[in-house]
Formats: C-alpha cells, structure tokens, sequence
C-alpha cells in the first residue's frame, strides 16, 4: 500500500506537522515512511487533477500498488478526479479521505471518507457525497489545524448503518482526527 498526500494552498511547513502527527500515531505506519508519496504543489496547482494524474504515473511501479489518497482542502479537487481516473484504468485505490474539502463532489467506486473542521462543513458537504462514515471535530476548529495538529482536533465520527426493516441510522463515536485516519488507513 501507498500512501498519496495531497496538500492544498498553505506554508509546506504544515504538511511536514501533518505527516510527523500522522507516523508519530502508529508504529505500523512507520513501515510505510518509504511509502509516501507527497504531491509537490510548490512546482504544481495543488487543485489539478490532471498535473497530479501524470505526477503519479510518472512515480516508478506505484500504479501496481494499492493507494490511498489522503488529501486536504484544494488537494481534495486534484485527488477525486486523478484517484477516478486512475480506478477506471484499473488501479487499485483502497480509500480517498478528504479533509476539509467542502464543495468538492465525492462519489466513487472506491470508499471516500470527509473530515471536516466544523458540524456546517460536515453537514454541507454531505449533499456532495460522503461516504459511510465521516469526522467533524467538535469543537470546531480552524481550517489549517485539521491539517497540521491531527492530534489536536476532537470530535465524532460518523458510521451510516442499515437498522430494523431496512431504515438507515447514523452511529456517532468520539474520537480525533489522527486516530480516526489511522483505523481507516490500516482496515
């Protein structure tokens, strides 16, 4: 399995915090240090799908692995549609996990999880597709920190499930972001 990264519009000091947070939460992820590969949006638009679709192809042997695309803000609009675009060529794209990418359509045939910084995120961007299961931090907090203090960031996740006579219910589980993202990466 690799892992993608893909930044949005910020300082690149913040995706270094963000990726000293994400390997400092799991001792299995340290295997997979040599296994990241970080989109560099200082020499592309972060919001390109298609600079990022040829980026990757242009990674040695990484199209024959399983992905998983972790993306935050911009990041999210270049990560939907190259993870689409490469699904349909038929790499295998394990999950997509969106933080904080509010207005940006999710639907795929890969599973897609949102994470936002606030409940009207959340509930906003959920009309654009959303997944099984979700995070919104509560109490809310700034747009960067859900990128760089993973740790930091409180809140619920959230898991649609099928109930009594095929209704559907919403189960809510505390949780922080990091240790959320990390159950998704290692499922």
């Amino acid at each position: 399995m690799k892992l993608i990264i893909c930044p949005g519009f910020h300082r690149s000091e913040l995706t270094i915090d963000f990726l000293r947070s994400l390997l400092a939460g799991s001792d299995h992820l340290l295997d997979l240090e040599n296994n990241i590969y970080c989109f560099p949006t200082d020499q592309y638009p972060s919001y390109s799908s298609w600079h990022l679709y040829h980026w990757l192809r242009d990674q040695p042997n990484l199209l024959t692995e399983e992905l998983v695309f972790i993306a935050f803000s911009a990041g999210v609009v270049a990560s939907i549609g190259a993870a689409l675009a490469l699904s349909w060529q038929g790499t295998r794209i394990k999950s997509l996990i969106a933080l904080d990418g509010w207005g940006v359509p999710l639907w795929a045939n890969f599973p897609v999880y949102r994470f936002s910084h606030d409940y009207f995120t959340h509930w906003s961007s959920a009309l654009l597709g959303s997944g099984q299961e979700n995070f919104y931090a509560s109490p809310a907090v700034e747009h960067l920190q859900l990128w760089s203090e993973l740790e930091s960031c409180i809140g619920w996740i959230c898991r649609r499930q099928i109930c009594d006579q095929n209704q559907e219910e919403t189960v809510k589980i505390a949780s922080n972001a990091r240790d959320y993202l990390l159950e998704i990466i290692t499922k």
